[in-house]
């Protein structure tokens, strides 16, 4: 027991420092998550030694935060914001597919490290995205809306993704496993197309007591959360995308207002736990033997990501500011690329290597993301626009 809370008192003295830093420059508290886990992990104090076992528990904190995402976002009534996000997120996939080519055939990659690089491009921080929205109050706006359903399309790939990676060697195919997944799709955007024509779900009034008892809100909350989580995961779809749906659900029965805040508290520890994982997975030692590789792969990571996400949004008439600022958004390669890291080193798709540089690639640009933005942001606020300024009221202040 003593170990266990000087473990703990050590992580919130590591990141309540780091956050008064951060809150001085206006910066997700996500970067302090991330560093109290190198700072902790196993390659700098080892206060914590098996980044499996946090990182299990912390994904109950995506979960919980694609759940709190789903109570919030306003479904657009305009088709034309649905569409969108899966123009923009096919058209990231190609650019995705062409620029790992050229870099491949650049520096002689093989085919599996081609299709790894592939896979960690399509996939951006839903976690970094939407706290940095929500935290500038841009979450609302028509490119905010549009780069968080670009973020739910990638979840609804990671399904097919995964199923791929795990029978790339033709072991144990599946047919069902691939198909399922693409059915749940569909039925995931029949569900948005229904929720999206009704302003209000209404339930009989004997759930409003509900609203008194603090037990049944914690208890009724997680459930519907996880339970659905659960539902999409044995489905083959990611729990992550169970519970949006069930956040969007929810959010339009009035009697559920409360569950926000019933529900913030373990939401924050949850949501830590895993930004902390992350930072234990960070290989100190390989990173100074390999920092040549790995910072020069973080900053291609982030630039070429910008450029890709900004020729789409451009290309979806959203003007230059917006375009850029929505790329830097993008910038980052996402929490599901460990994952698909972790299952492509474990069915032998890449090398311990590969596999090492790609987690220290993902972990820096996570990092490194919020920083990015940042820049990118103060940059275009200082250039004067005709067609689009400040006052504006999209770019964050």
């Amino acid at each position: 027991m003593n170990e266990l809370l000087w473990s703990i008192c050590l992580m919130s003295l590591i990141i309540l420092g780091m956050i008064f830093l951060l809150k001085r420059y206006n910066q997700p508290y996500l970067i302090a998550y991330i560093i109290a886990g190198i700072i902790m992990g196993p390659y700098v104090l080892g206060v914590f030694s098996s980044p499996d076992e946090i990182e299990a528990v912390g994904e109950i904190g995506i979960l919980l935060l694609m759940f709190f995402l789903g109570m919030e976002i306003n479904v657009p009534d305009n088709r034309s914001l649905l569409i969108k996000p899966i123009i923009a997120q096919s058209l990231k996939i190609i650019l995705s597919m062409l620029c790992a080519l050229l870099v491949g055939y650049t520096i002689g990659l093989s085919a599996n490290s081609i299709v790894m690089m592939t896979i960690l491009f399509m996939f951006n921080s839903t976690a970094v995205v939407s706290e940095f929205l929500k935290k500038h109050n841009t979450l609302q706006t028509a490119l905010g809306i549009v780069v968080l359903n670009m973020l739910i399309f990638q979840d609804l790939l990671l399904a097919p993704v995964l199923t791929v990676l795990k029978t790339w060697n033709k072991d144990g195919f599946n047919l069902t496993g691939i198909l399922l997944p693409i059915a749940l799709c569909v039925s995931f955007f029949y569900v948005i197309k229904k929720v999206r024509k009704a302003r209000e779900i209404t339930l009989p009034r004997t759930f409003a007591t509900i609203e008194y008892d603090h037990d049944l809100q914690v208890f009724l909350g997680l459930l519907l959360c996880l339970g659905f989580g659960l539902i999409a995961e044995e489905s083959g779809l990611s729990a992550a995308l169970g519970s949006f749906i069930a956040g969007v659900i929810v959010g339009r029965v009035e009697v559920f207002n409360w569950l926000e805040h019933s529900l913030m508290p373990f939401k924050i520890f949850f949501v830590t736990l895993f930004f902390v994982s992350i930072g234990l997975r960070l290989d100190i030692e390989f990173l100074f033997e390999n920092y040549t590789v790995i910072f020069l792969g973080t900053l291609f990571v982030l630039v070429s990501n910008s450029v890709m996400s900004a020729i789409i949004f451009s290309f979806l008439k959203h003007n230059w500011k917006e375009s850029w600022y929505g790329g830097a958004l993008l910038s980052q390669t996402g929490e599901f690329g460990i994952l698909a890291l972790s299952v492509a080193y474990k069915t032998g798709i890449i090398e311990y290597g590969l596999y090492k540089q790609g987690l220290g690639i993902t972990c820096l640009s996570l990092l490194f993301s919020t920083i990015w933005i940042a820049i990118l942001n103060i940059i275009l606020k200082k250039i004067p626009s005709q067609e689009y300024t400040v006052e504006n009221k999209f770019l964050p202040k």
